[in-house]
């Protein structure tokens, strides 16, 4: 993982490119894994965070608007009624005959149940609450969730608590 020179994570990127950015002196390693890469003439602890001596301003990109992604933001729970079911059904809340967008603020995961209670109204209509408000993720956020499987070593640079 790579951070700014601030210690703000910004992207996730493979070993042979952290290497190449460790010898060529642009970044700092905080925090490597046990694994040794050997070459002819070196050999070097294998990076997992790594820190920008430069700070780089980076245009964010801005992350997929996909079922996938909604259901990852939604922790896989309704957001009327709290429970973890399957199938998870994506709801407008604000339905798309009425101008509806398909868009992070307008898109949350629902029950079947929930999402046919609602129907075609908008939550008022159906006297059903969100339990949170539908929200763009942001980078962290991203990073935290949406990356598979991410190191322990990770774990304090995405504000996240240690497991034990």
């Amino acid at each position: 993982m790579v951070l700014n020179q601030s210690y703000e994570p910004i992207m996730v990127i493979g070993a042979k490119r952290a290497i190449i950015l460790i010898l060529s002196e642009k970044v700092d390693a905080l925090e490597n894994y046990r694994e040794l890469i050997h070459s002819a003439y070196l050999t070097l602890p294998l990076p997992s965070v790594i820190r920008l001596k430069q700070y780089a301003r980076i245009r964010r990109k801005d992350i997929v608007l996909s079922r996938k992604n909604i259901l990852k933001r939604d922790n896989h729970t309704c957001q009327y009624c709290g429970i973890r079911s399957v199938p998870m059904t994506i709801d407008h809340i604000i339905p798309r005959h009425r101008g509806g967008e398909d868009s992070w603020y307008n898109l949350v995961a629902a029950c079947v149940f929930c999402n046919s209670r609602k129907g075609n109204k908008t939550p008022r209509e159906s006297q059903m609450k969100l339990t949170k408000r539908a929200r763009k993720p942001t980078m962290i956020l991203h990073l935290q969730k949406f990356v598979k499987q991410f190191q322990g070593t990770w774990r304090p640079y995405l504000f996240m608590q240690d497991p034990n």
